[in-house]
């Protein structure tokens, strides 16, 4: 173990003895941090989180702080976070509330940029990028391989689904499906497609990534249909289709609505 003498590291932590701690930095009681991560300097990890194995967390980054909801009042809330994960410097992620999940969850293999936020009862998958200054609400939830742009800001309860790119100074309000591309803000937004090169770069077929666009045409690109109809002919067309059968549960289990294209593209 690598411990910095002018780290405050509470004597109810737990640290695996791999563990690197940089100068200043504070860990507080009910932390557990698991083999071969990195904690550098003047950062703070509070507790009750547990932290997995090689995370490396940025300088400045406040990790498991009280959620910021007026109705939390100390209650024994978590976080836990996975493997492989950099959380970069002045990141911020916050714990549960009792009204929530209870716990916030990061995944494994997540990079979280500078000054990105991650809110109470956040549920973060796998390999999910978050650029500089990305803002998650409370109780959002992102699907394995999505990115979010830089200067993002994500309303609380939206679901960002899986393999999705949203573009950066966007501001949403609404579910945001998988595999699609979408920015702009609230009542101003552009759906550009589906992420192609995201579903390519993931080794996903040439078949598979076609009907992933011809069901987008029918859900995005059928004025003449109403939106229920659209998807159940999606579903409809491509019933063996796994990720075209994501699409359509996505929408079907939305509560808050799904981003609608409201500036013309091609």
């Amino acid at each position: 173990m690598s411990i910095h003498p002018t780290a405050v590291i509470d004597p109810k932590a737990e640290l695996d003895t791999s563990v690197h701690v940089g100068p200043y930095a504070v860990i507080g009681e009910g932390v557990r941090i698991g083999a071969g991560s990195r904690v550098e300097a003047h950062s703070v990890v509070s507790g009750p989180t547990t932290l997995g194995e090689r995370n490396f967390i940025g300088s400045f980054a406040t990790i498991g702080g009280a959620p910021q909801d007026l109705s939390y009042s100390g209650e024994p809330t978590e976080l836990i976070i996975g493997n492989d994960n950099q959380i970069r410097e002045y990141a911020s992620i916050h714990r549960g509330t009792p009204s929530g999940h209870g716990k916030t969850v990061i995944g494994n293999n997540n990079l979280l940029m500078a000054y990105t936020h991650v809110a109470h009862d956040c549920i973060l998958g796998n390999h999910i990028i978050l650029a500089n200054v990305a803002t998650l609400a409370g109780h959002v939830e992102v699907g394995d391989r999505a990115s979010i742009g830089g200067l993002v800001a994500i309303h609380q309860f939206c679901r960002i689904g899986e393999y999705s790119y949203v573009g950066g100074l966007s501001g949403l309000s609404l579910d945001v499906p998988p595999y699609i591309i979408v920015s702009g803000t609230r009542g101003n937004t552009r759906i550009s497609g589906i992420n192609k090169i995201g579903l390519k770069r993931n080794g996903f077929s040439r078949e598979t990534i076609n009907e992933i666009k011809e069901a987008f045409r029918l859900i995005f690109r059928s004025p003449n249909l109403l939106m229920k109809d659209a998807i159940n002919l999606a579903h409809e067309q491509y019933p063996h289709n796994l990720e075209v059968e994501k699409l359509v549960t996505f929408f079907r289990e939305s509560k808050r609505g799904v981003v609608k294209q409201t500036t013309d593209t091609e």
